[in-house]
Order: structure tokens, then C-alpha cells, then sequence
């Protein structure tokens, strides 16, 4: 029997020098066979997603174009809710509006922005989603929380997608993973950053055995509605090609895991493209991860695993 859900393939493209380059990159994701292209928010060397993403989408016709994710402490839900819908409609409803609670550690030192408890970031994350869902509605919002206080809030534009654009939201612990089964739909699993980097103690939250037990928290909190999400997962490694164990046995290496657990984790991919098909397939009977995002250094080496388990 085919799984219910089919693949969808996204590529994580949010670094160019220049215009022609970067719509360049738009224009080949989308005849690679990409469904979305994708942009991080942070306060680095990568571009920022509203104006990219509208570039994007302006030299493409079917692409999506989404952010993994939009912090939620650099924004007020008001201005992210309007210029979100602003995007859906330039570009034809082809938005995608990830959004998370902030975990980088060098985004709130370089902007001075306090980074609070994950507690509190979550709970601010929970009143944002409510503000924002309701500002793409039909009626005025007035929400009173400890966060945020909003008084007969009008949501201009409308998005053209309807009741809204997609929404996702991720994370690698369980209170973050159980908002987003409640008010998501697609939840993105993610490691946990714990200490606001991509270390070895995030790393042992993105092996096989920790995706189960996310996978677990996701379905109790979702109850009902569980069938109706679609399941993402980042990929932050996509090595394509010979070497597989040499690969996989180097980033065991650097983050101190089980050589298995580093080729079993939903987030690396290592091999050829018929290991890494059957890799994916696997994790999509196991887990539902269906909705695959490659990092844009494998894009084009990953070009043939997208049209092998789309058929494009």
C-alpha cells in the first residue's frame, strides 16, 4: 500500500552575492523539481527572507517559498501577521510561514534582544500563533495575554490562501513539539538546541531513538487532527555520493555518536542516491517524514533523489 502521504522536497537557499545569482538559484530549484524554496532567520551572512523570498517567487511560477523558521522575538505578530499575508498575496498564495520560538544564541547577543527561559519563548510563541491566525481571519483580534496585548486588530491585507497560508512550527523538545501538533499544519522535527547551538548535546537529540519518542509526544498532543499533518524534517548534512561509512563515521566523529545512530538519524543523509531513496522511505514508514528540506550545498547533487521519489 502507498504511504498516504507523498514526498514533498524543499531546498534551504538564503546565501548569494548578488540578484542574478540568487534568482538564478530560484529559477533552478524549481526546474530541479523542488516544491519550496526555503530561507532562515538570522543574524548572519544569510539573506533576509521577505525580500528574498518575494524575489523568488517573482522569476518562478510554482515554487513556494517559505522560512525555516521566522524568530518570533524579532517580530511583533502584528507586523509579521501583514507582511506575511502581503507576501501570499504578491505572490499568488505560494506562502509557506514557518515560524519558531528563537534559539541562536549569537541572534540575541548580536541584536541585544534578551533571550528568556524556552518556557517563556514558547508561551510568547503560543499567544503569537493565536494573534496571527486570527488577523487572517474575518473578525477583528483582541487578545489581553501576558505577552502581548491587542486591541480590535484589523488583518490587512487578507492572504489569498485560505483559511491561511501553511503553517509550521518545529522544534527538538516536547513542549515546543506539542504546541505545534496543536496549531501547526506542518510540524517540523528538529533536534533540540538546548544550549543555542548545534552541538554534540543537540546531537543526541536527533537520533533514530529520540525521533521516536518525539514522534510519540507529537501524536498524543495532536490527538484527532494527527492524520492531518504533514511532518518536515532539516536536513543539516547531505553527503551524495561513494563513502558512505567514511562519511557517516566522520560526523560520529565530530558529535561524539554511535556510528548507527549517525546514519539512522532523520537529519544526515549519506550514500548513493538509490541508499539515500531507500533511506527516505524508510524514515517516511517509520516517522511520516514526508516533507524533506536539503541544505543548498547538495541541491543539485540531490537534484535526482527529489525526481526519483516525486516521478518528475
Amino acid at each position: 500500500m502507498a504511504h498516504p502521504r507523498r514526498f514533498r522536497f524543499a531546498v534551504q537557499l538564503d546565501k548569494a552575492p548578488d540578484r542574478a545569482s540568487y534568482l538564478d538559484l530560484a529559477r533552478r530549484a524549481e526546474d530541479l523539481g523542488y516544491d519550496t524554496l526555503v530561507l532562515e532567520d538570522h543574524f548572519d551572512d544569510s539573506l533576509s527572507p521577505i525580500p528574498a523570498m518575494l524575489a523568488a517567487a517573482s522569476v518562478t511560477t510554482s515554487l513556494r517559498v517559505s522560512t525555516h523558521v521566522f524568530c518570533n522575538d524579532y517580530k511583533h505578530p502584528l507586523v509579521l501577521a501583514k507582511e506575511v499575508a502581503t507576501l501570499d498575496l504578491l505572490t499568488d498564495g505560494r506562502v509557506e510561514f514557518g515560524l519558531g520560538a528563537g534559539w541562536k544564541n549569537s541572534d540575541y547577543a548580536a541584536s541585544g534582544i534578551p533571550k528568556e527561559s524556552a518556557g517563556t519563548r514558547i508561551a510568547r510563541l503560543e499567544e503569537a500563533v493565536t494573534i496571527i491566525k486570527g488577523l487572517w481571519g474575518p473578525e477583528p483580534v483582541t487578545q489581553i495575554g501576558e505577552h502581548y496585548q491587542v486591541t480590535a486588530a484589523v488583518g490587512h491585507p487578507r492572504p489569498v490562501q485560505r483559511p491561511h497560508p501553511p503553517i509550521l512550527l518545529g522544534g527538538g523538545g516536547r513542549k515546543m513539539l506539542s504546541l505545534a501538533a496543536r496549531h501547526a499544519d506542518i510540524v517540523g522535527v528538529a533536534p533540540a538546541a538546548v544550549t543555542g547551538e548545534i552541538d554534540a548535546e543537540s546531537a543526541r537529540t536527533a537520533t533514530p531513538a529520540a525521533t521516536d519518542a518525539k514522534l510519540q509526544w507529537i501524536r498524543a498532543a495532536a490527538g484527532d487532527r494527527f492524520d492531518d499533518l504533514e511532518l518536515n524534517v532539516l536536513l543539516f548534512a547531505a553527503i551524495i555520493g561513494p563513502d558512505r561509512q567514511a562519511n557517516a563515521e566522520a560526523v560520529a566523529a565530530a558529535f561524539d555518536l554511535p556510528v548507527e545512530d549517525t546514519i539512522g538519524s532523520p537529519h544526515l543523509c549519506f550514500g548513493s542516491v538509490e541508499e539515500i531513496c531507500d533511506d527516505l522511505e524508510a524514515r517516511r514508514e517509520r516517522w511520516g517524514l514526508s516533507y524533506v528540506t536539503f541544505p543548498g550545498d547538495a541541491f543539485e547533487a540531490a537534484a535526482p533523489i527529489v525526481q526519483r521519489l516525486t516521478g518528475s
